[in-house]
């Protein structure tokens, strides 16, 4: 079950993301997102947890949960989606109204 953890303290690094599920059960994976840039997190992060159930139970008691002075959410993570254009803008449809 792969769980969505948003809300996080910008200090939290991926060894903390795996020690605050660890107690529910095994984990395949934990991962906080950081910016390509800076490598700062970006408040949200990861976890993939191998048992459903175990993984049901730590979004139950973990979301809205205090951590780290933070009120963090848990959710089921939902299925990326793809962006129809990379995420960047079509310059020929800005600036098909302009004349030079």
């Amino acid at each position: 079950m792969n769980i969505y953890i948003s809300n996080l303290s910008h200090g939290i690094n991926d060894a903390n993301l795996h020690e605050l599920f660890n107690e529910y059960g095994e984990i395949s994976s934990a991962k906080v997102i950081t910016d390509r840039e800076s490598g700062r997190s970006r408040g949200f992060g990861f976890v993939e947890m191998k048992n459903d159930d175990e993984g049901q139970k730590a979004i139950s008691e973990l979301n809205e949960a205090e951590y780290d002075g933070r009120i963090i959410s848990v959710a089921v993570a939902r299925p990326r989606t793809e962006r129809s254009n990379n995420g960047s803008y079509n310059r020929n449809s800005y600036n098909s109204n302009r004349r030079y």
